[in-house]
């Protein structure tokens, strides 16, 4: 399966904004999702109809779940992501992160493969005609959060005043 991926060009749309990048080789989308610049909730295509999200393509590896919180999990996403998490001061060693094909669930620390630097040309080693996506930040936008939490008490304080009535 991996020849037929490898060998198809791709295209990418970025969820936030809709652009789309390609065609480009599958061997320049697998590194722009080991740098960050391939979120969860973005698309991969190989003729722009059938879209499906990053992730759903196993060849990307995008496994991994980070813990952002005991409620709030970033991914599924790849190593070379989380390494960037961490260089970008997003995450530290005690940010756990769960594997999804195995449900392992460890903290960064004791993951060697994150710990051990990465080469800047491994990561940023691309077409240079290619402009390829901004990486992705995982930091919780706070005032969002907070309005996202509003809305739910509002729609459970109305669900509740409807059933009271009834």
């Amino acid at each position: 399966m991996m020849d037929a991926v490898a060998a198809q060009d791709w295209f990418l749309r970025k969820h936030e904004e809709g652009n789309i990048f390609g065609p480009l080789p599958f061997a320049q989308l697998a590194r722009w999702a080991s740098s960050a610049q391939v979120a969860p909730h973005d698309s991969v295509s190989i003729d722009q109809v059938t879209w499906m999200k990053a992730p759903m393509l196993a060849e990307l590896e995008m496994d991994w779940l980070v813990e952002v919180t005991t409620e709030r999990f970033y991914g599924p996403t790849t190593l070379g992501a989380i390494q960037e998490f961490m260089r970008l001061g997003e995450i530290n060693n005690e940010t756990c992160v769960i594997n999804s094909p195995d449900g392992s669930r460890k903290r960064v620390g004791e993951m060697p493969l994150v710990l051990s630097p990465v080469a800047p040309e491994d990561v940023l080693a691309s077409d240079p005609d290619v402009a390829g996506p901004a990486a992705t930040g995982m930091s919780i936008n706070i005032e969002d959060r907070i309005r996202d939490l509003e809305q739910s008490l509002r729609e459970e304080r109305r669900a509740l005043q409807e059933a009271e009535e009834r």
